[in-house]
């Protein structure tokens, strides 16, 4: 239970209040228009060349500058980066918005909004990251995960909804709703009481990269941030790979757009109820049975989808196996993978709050980019596994592949030394300034 005075519990609840608005506005307005972009570039008359080309810039525009903002950041530049990008990314947003007004827009100028948008986006999450930890006390903490979590899940069941219906209106209306959820996100920030800028000591003789490595060099000290960047970046790679796996199946099983839609709307809706239900979870069963339960729960379920998928071909009418019958394909491809979103979430914001709580907040941000790059390169890799295999080995192969892995993954959550750092969360000597008295 907080022992902080009551102004102080007041000013916390205020400042995640603001911090989840933002947070929410950010993923609607980036859902919105990343679910519309690939169908707008396209209609302008580009190849699917060079849709993929902007999708890779922006991730990997992500990937190289994380790091790199997140030392100014730990510096206690926070809240500066963090209005500057929202500022910049609404800027852009606009303009696109504006260009798209017009019956021929310049193709150059809303590539350029676009990729400017991107990495003010990047910019922005590397900021905010360790905000948590600064304007919520640490028994809070994990539920405060929790609800971003749950937020990001709603952010992507609202945010193509709502982007598709706009762009069938105007194609500038969902840049217009971007540009106003980073508007939305930059007053949020401005209005924060909390003091954001906790400078971390410079090191001597230490440059933008020595400094940027301090964030890799703890979670290589700590057993449990590592156990938290493996199993993260682990299960978001299955969990992509899985989805790819069930996408390609239910086309070779004759589905269309429709019900790909169908399926990843019901496994966003069991994501948000499994990130809500996240903390009492952990409360009620501990952060290293809930880890290891979820991680081992999972195993089945991959191996369920792997037999289901075998089925595909027969679906498309060239077989006859238990799942030979598209719908049936559908409905229990739908209904697994629904499953791995549910048990994904507890164990996942368990680890994040874990992580949060036994970091120093002067390495939040270093920490959080370094954990981060290794979630959102997985993610990159995981479409590109999933078709491999599918094409060249089997429809069920990258089902089959995720439960190895995830077989592993759980053993490894067995040992005694992971569950020791799970029960107890040190992330190395700087882990007691992390829980301020």
């Amino acid at each position: 239970m907080s022992t902080a005075p009551p102004s102080h519990q007041r000013a916390a609840k205020h400042d995640f209040r603001l911090l989840w608005w933002a947070n929410a506005a950010d993923g609607v307005g980036t859902q919105a228009t990343g679910a519309v972009l690939p169908l707008l570039l396209l209609g302008l008359g580009n190849s699917p060349q060079v849709v993929g080309l902007v999708a890779g810039v922006s991730t990997a525009a992500g990937l190289v500058l994380g790091p790199l903002v997140a030392v100014p950041v730990d510096r206690g530049a926070r809240r500066r980066v963090m209005l500057g990008s929202a500022s910049v990314a609404a800027t852009a947003m606009g303009c696109a918005a504006l260009a798209l007004t017009a019956a021929r827009p310049p193709l150059g100028l809303v590539l350029a909004a676009v990729l400017v948008e991107r990495v003010a986006t990047a910019c922005f999450e590397a900021a905010s990251r360790g905000t948590v930890a600064l304007v919520c006390p640490p028994p809070e903490q994990p539920r405060a995960v929790g609800r971003l979590a749950a937020a990001d899940q709603g952010a992507l069941i609202v945010g193509p909804v709502l982007g598709g219906v706009l762009y069938q209106a105007s194609r500038a209306l969902p840049f217009v709703l971007d540009a106003l959820s980073y508007a939305v996100g930059a007053l949020c920030v401005r209005a924060m009481r909390t003091d954001l800028g906790v400078p971390a000591p410079r090191e001597r003789g230490g440059g933008l990269l020595r400094e940027g490595a301090a964030g890799l060099a703890l979670v290589r000290s700590s057993p449990l941030l590592r156990l938290v960047l493996v199993w993260t970046a682990t299960v978001n790679l299955v969990v992509v790979t899985l989805y790819f796996g069930a996408l390609f199946a239910l086309q070779r099983g004759g589905h269309g757009g429709g019900v790909l839609g169908a399926v990843l709307a019901a496994s966003g809706a069991a994501g948000l109820a499994g990130s809500l239900a996240a903390p009492r979870i952990a409360r009620r069963w501990g952060v290293p049975r809930v880890v290891t339960g979820a991680t081992w729960l999972l195993v089945p379920l991959t191996g369920a989808l792997a037999a289901v998928t075998a089925g595909a071909a027969g679906a498309g009418g060239a077989g006859a196996g238990p799942w030979a019958d598209r719908w049936t394909l559908a409905w229990a491809c739908g209904v697994l993978f629904c499953l791995v979103c549910l048990l994904t979430p507890p164990a996942s914001v368990a680890l994040q709050a874990r992580a949060i709580q036994s970091t120093a907040p002067a390495l939040q941000a270093r920490t959080g980019a370094v954990l981060a790059t290794a979630t959102t390169g997985a993610a990159a890799l995981a479409p590109v596994l999933a078709g491999a295999l599918a094409d060249r080995v089997a429809t069920y192969a990258p089902a089959v592949l995720c439960g190895v892995t995830l077989a592993l993954l759980a053993l490894h959550t067995r040992r005694r030394t992971v569950r020791a750092a799970l029960a107890t969360g040190p992330a190395g000597p700087t882990a007691s300034a992390a829980v301020p008295g």
